[in-house]
């Protein structure tokens, strides 16, 4: 909801900002201005807007992460966008009003930008302990509890007060605090209705057996309290779908898995579109990139690589070469580590910064790939994979992507723990995959490799 408002209060003031600059060159004595008719001011305006509301995205200021952006990373950030913002608002603003008003024009602008969107931070910031967090309660007093009322307590941004624990039948031992379980003479809404509970999280791993008093929660439910279960409180709280208490009666008929014409279609059009837009604007950075591999290393400047891709297909993957030829000379695959000793000098940038990754657009021209998607692994790997990792192979569900959930939202993967936990974001896309999360996850790519906050 914090990220809403900023998002509806930001394209706010870029929109009255640039309706004062369209009154600022039309009010500046001497210039001789174009004169943009006026209902087409408020289309430049709205124009004006998005672009800034992109560059705030770019540089990652609706980021979602574990712990909220401190004040001093949202100015720096912040500074960047505006900084672009100025540059491009100063030759628009030259194109139309001569002399040195332009710099003053877009220099206000940016300061203007910058106060609000400081203000509105704070403003959302004070609004939220104004209103206090949701009341929670875990039923549950186990292991599965405890670690829900730790995370609750860790993730800021989805903060909640947790009021207690409601034990059930069938566990063993509890894990949590006894101060904090109430008692089972008391029903489950009661212990709601006398404390204020916003919202109730099943925190119980086998739910069969009668232990867990489901009327009660079905009375809950109906009184317009919502009720979570682990599956469905990690799926919204980190953005992935734990593996360890899942079971396929959940994704069986929990919403989500949408793959039919319409959303095949509509993704196709958008992977041909993107990829040939990025080709386009990332010539010049292939072409050098290629240059370098050449006098950094001997060996080919394009690595090809067996990988599996849609319904377990077989395909070979493009990558710039980031490593020695013999980084594999005894034919045995192995996990990429961060600081690889067969990493090449040139092959340590391009991997941090993602270019290596550049050639698989023309995998997703052919329709080998898409834009976003889980990454594709080498044969060998999946079939480790398949047999550790439970629903390993919904993965290959959809198309294997350039970027994907799991890259923007994990360090980088070199073990079997590693792709455990990134099956867990890629089963969220492929569960929630659609238009606008393909775009969130291109928009977030940029400011992963900005900043490095990601993994490759």
């Amino acid at each position: 909801m914090s990220t809403l408002l900023e998002l509806f209060a930001d394209s706010l003031l870029c929109f009255l900002a640039a309706l004062f600059i369209a009154s600022a060159i039309h009010l500046v004595p001497g210039q001789h201005v174009q004169v943009v008719a006026q209902s087409n001011i408020v289309w430049l305006a709205a124009g004006f807007a998005l672009a800034m509301l992109l560059l705030y995205s770019f540089v990652g200021l609706y980021r979602q992460g574990s712990t909220p952006m401190g004040l001093g990373t949202i100015l720096r950030r912040a500074l960047l966008a505006l900084l672009i913002g100025a540059y491009i608002i100063y030759l628009l603003i030259s194109e139309v009003a001569n002399g040195p008003s332009a710099g003053y024009v877009a220099g206000f602008v940016m300061l203007y930008l910058l106060v609000g969107l400081v203000m509105v931070r704070v403003a959302v910031f004070l609004m939220q302990r104004a209103i206090g967090a949701p009341r929670v309660l875990i039923v549950g007093t186990g292991a599965e509890a405890q670690s829900v009322a730790q995370d609750l307590s860790a993730l800021r941004r989805i903060e909640r007060k947790v009021v207690g624990f409601y034990p059930t039948s069938t566990e063993g031992p509890a894990a949590v605090s006894g101060d904090k379980v109430f008692s089972r003479s008391l029903s489950i809404e009661e212990v709601v209705r006398q404390n204020d509970v916003d919202e109730i999280i099943v925190a119980v791993r086998e739910q069969r057996g009668g232990g867990i008093p489901v009327d009660q929660l079905l009375a809950c439910r109906i009184r317009g309290t919502p009720v979570l279960d682990l599956a469905g409180f990690y799926e919204r709280a980190k953005a992935e779908v734990p593996i360890d208490s899942l079971k396929a009666s959940w994704l069986i008929y929990s919403q989500g898995f949408v793959q039919g014409p319409a959303r095949r279609a509509a993704k196709r059009v958008f992977d041909v579109v993107t990829s040939s837009l990025l080709l386009v604007i990332t010539a010049p950075v292939m072409l050098l990139t290629a240059l370098l591999i050449r006098l950094d290393s001997p060996g080919p400047i394009i690595y090809r690589q067996e990988r599996v891709g849609l319904g377990g297909r077989s395909f070979m993957c493009l990558k710039f070469r980031s490593m020695r030829t013999d980084a594999e000379k005894d034919g045995v695959a192995r996990w990429a580590t961060q600081n690889d000793s067969r990493i090449t000098r040139v092959g340590a940038f391009i991997r941090k910064t993602r270019i290596d990754e550049l050639p698989q657009l023309l995998s997703v021209l052919r329709g080998e790939m898409s834009m976003v998607g889980p990454r594709p692994e080498r044969p060998s790997f999946v079939a480790e994979l398949q047999e550790q990792i439970p629903f390993y192979d919904l993965r290959h569900s959809v198309k294997p992507g350039v970027t994907g959930w799991a890259q923007i939202r994990y360090r980088y993967g070199a073990s079997v723990d590693d792709a455990r936990k990134k099956h867990q974001y890629d089963l969220y896309y492929v569960k929630n995959n659609s238009l606008f999360l393909d775009l969130l996850v291109l928009i977030e790519t940029v400011s992963v490799v900005l900043f490095r906050e990601g993994a490759h």
